[in-house]
């Protein structure tokens, strides 16, 4: 099963984190430092621990400020800390009908509460009508039996009905049956009980929080190792973090601790390491990018003049020999942050090995990779893609190169704020600019990226021109009509005072280009002194005014929304700010008089003292982003609306046409 959503309250800083959807396999939580995202992953923790006696802690995580009122009534009614809800596979679904034996289910999700006091409470919804109709439909019951039971509609009623009758031998088996695979509890339904109890509450994947990283020290004595798993074993004491770190190193290399401490002659253990130096040197650099000219080597060797332990026994060594200088180095003489990553990849790659469980994990990492360069980081974003094959992954960041920049989807933003404490959102544009911070320099980097990689580029002002730049053209690509040529890269400048640096950027490196911007009654300073510098053409210079009236040459003031009718831009605006509007539906016969659609909404919205934000007028990225997310129905975009972008797609793949 996946966990889909999570909530937090009452935890820390927390006092409401909102619902927060958890994606499939990755989700990013990017806030400021002490904004609370650790918080809300130790609080995830707690709730189904991988770990015995990892339990909440009320005096010291309960919020301060209603601690002691909270207290009186713990006991007695303690509060939910988590509301986690999953949704099963279609593999467990599929496994849950064929146990039934019809289809009980076609899919189910459920939401289990989690209490301070380590106790929870579970809201699951399966209808158990469907369940009766098959045990009369494949039951031996009599006809006199059935016509009584039909009409019935759960299974405690079904029950009291057949207790009541005089039965045979098989249908007192049947009763009997009935009775003990879905016996009286506290649960009305006795079907989601058994459920609960046998197909969901046992399957539910675990929790493991990493804030700490096990780092793997550059030399073990095997001998005292092999003492210590061995009172592991007996006394189940749970071994050190260095201990299970090296553990995982062998299990990569598939080699078992006897194997290396029991050999006996130079070319079994030679061999044997060998095997071990290949295998995690396959491993490591699989996703270490940073110097491919790196192999890890081991030895083993007694040194009795080292201190204790290592003078007493063998030691295996861990060293990394640098092809290129044809030298090797102790292993924790290399850098931190190769450290870091060879260490994490040993302890993850085998954690279900040694965690010895087979129960699904979900992995919450903390700040993982502060430690590594940015492109190491990059590496290290891959290897938590493989990871995520297997295990639902969150993890925290504040690092601009942690966020995968065509999966900005995944990122949800943390805020600490005044009088609501600890909030979680996936809505970028609501969030504080710091918090949204690296998701802005992870674009910024994507652009500067694309300036040295596309050779087509149409620099236009904001991320919203790309946005509805990006939405009609595949709308025109579905009607056959002109798109975007895919081969264009638009790059959004943040601004025509941006643009010279751009366009010098650019035609430093010999790459085609073409200017599409908003046009304010003249032409723009900063343009007409490009041309005259000769770092751009006129013909390379485009407006939206120009595209606004097909068939006249009046150029009009026109932002990107002015190519939309203002029917069509209204039904978006109306649709984007429907809460913040509380009813009130904006039509173009309420608007001033203007030529721009963003100005005459400003305007009306100063008339009627609508606020929609603090800083008065709207926020138009938002509107773009809501037509993205939530699409246009086809018969509302009209016909001029569609033949302005055609012309204008026709107008930008001509100009930069190969």
């Amino acid at each position: 099963m996946k966990l889909i959503e999570s909530r937090v309250l009452l935890y820390k800083s927390i006092d409401d984190s909102e619902a927060v959807k958890v994606e499939p396999d990755v989700t990013i939580i990017v806030g400021q430092n002490e904004s609370g995202k650790t918080a809300f992953l130790q609080a995830l923790h707690k709730a189904f621990p991988v770990e015995p006696n990892i339990k909440y802690s009320v005096t010291e995580e309960y919020p301060r400020k209603g601690l002691n009122n909270y207290q009186k009534k713990h006991d007695d009614n303690p509060a939910v800390v988590c509301e986690l809800t999953y949704k099963l596979t279609s593999s467990e679904i599929t496994k849950i009908n064929d146990d039934f034996g019809f289809e009980l289910l076609n899919s189910l999700t459920f939401t289990y509460f989690r209490k301070y006091a380590g106790n929870g409470t579970v809201s699951v919804s399966i209808d158990e009508k469907p369940l009766i109709d098959h045990l009369l439909k494949s039951s031996n019951l009599t006809t006199e039996i059935k016509s009584v039971l039909q009409g019935v509609d759960s299974i405690t009623q079904m029950l009291n009905l057949l207790q009541d009758l005089d039965l045979n031998s098989e249908e007192k088996l049947f009763f009997d049956e009935l009775t003990r695979k879905y016996p009286a509890s506290s649960w009305e339904n006795r079907l989601e009980h058994y459920v609960w109890e046998t197909y969901l509450l046992p399957h539910i994947p675990k929790f493991l929080y990493f804030d700490d990283y096990r780092v793997l020290p550059g030399k073990i004595n095997l001998t005292e190792l092999k003492k210590r798993v061995n009172l592991s074993n007996q006394n189940s004491q749970p071994l050190n973090d260095e201990d299970m770190t090296a553990l995982s190193l062998l299990q990569i290399a598939d080699v078992e601790l006897d194997e290396i401490t029991d050999s006996n002659g130079y070319e079994n253990i030679k061999a044997k390491l060998e095997a071990i130096s290949n295998s995690i040197t396959d491993k490591i650099f699989e996703y270490w990018k940073q110097n491919q000219e790196l192999d890890v080597e081991f030895d083993i060797r007694q040194d009795p003049s080292d201190t204790p332990p290592f003078n007493n026994g063998n030691n295996l060594y861990i060293r990394i020999r640098n092809r290129k200088h044809r030298v090797t180095v102790p292993f924790s003489q290399r850098s931190k942050g190769f450290i870091w990553f060879f260490s994490f990849i040993v302890w993850f790659d085998s954690i279900k090995q040694q965690l010895k469980t087979d129960e699904d994990l979900i992995l919450l990492l903390d700040e993982p990779g502060l430690s590594l360069h940015a492109l190491a980081q990059a590496d290290f974003l891959n290897y938590i893609e493989y990871l995520s094959n297997d295990h639902q992954i969150i993890y925290t960041t504040h690092s601009p190169f942690m966020v995968p920049r065509d999966k900005i989807s995944q990122v949800r933003m943390v805020e600490d704020k005044s009088r609501e404490g600890t909030k979680i959102t996936s809505n970028l544009s609501s969030s504080d600019p710091k918090t949204v911070f690296p998701l802005q320099a992870a674009l910024g980097y994507t652009i500067a990226q694309n300036l040295f990689i596309a050779k087509k580029n149409l620099l236009v002002e904001g991320p919203a021109d790309l946005v509805y730049l990006k939405y009609f053209s595949s709308i025109l690509e579905a009607k056959k009509m002109e798109f975007l040529n895919p081969n264009i890269t638009i790059v959004p400048v943040g601004g025509l005072d941006k643009l010279s640096t751009f366009v010098a950027l650019l035609g430093g490196n010999d790459l085609e280009f073409l200017v599409l911007h908003d046009y304010n009654n003249k032409p723009d300073p900063k343009l007409e002194s490009l041309k005259k510098e000769r770092l751009i053409k006129e013909n390379k210079i485009l407006n939206y005014g120009m595209f606004r009236n097909n068939n006249s040459k009046i150029i009009m003031n026109s932002d990107v929304e002015d190519l939309m009718e203002p029917k069509l831009y209204l039904h978006i605006f109306n649709s984007a700010y429907k809460d913040e509007l509380g009813g009130i539906i904006v039509a173009e016969s309420d608007l001033p008089n203007g030529e721009r659609i963003v100005d005459r909404i400003n305007r009306f919205l100063k008339e009627k003292s609508i606020t929609l934000r603090p800083s008065g007028g709207y926020n138009h990225y938002m509107i773009a982003n809501h037509l993205m997310t939530k699409s246009v129905p086809a018969s509302k975009l009209d016909k001029k609306t569609i033949e302005r972008f055609n012309i204008l797609f026709q107008t930008i793949n001509s100009q930069l046409a190969t």
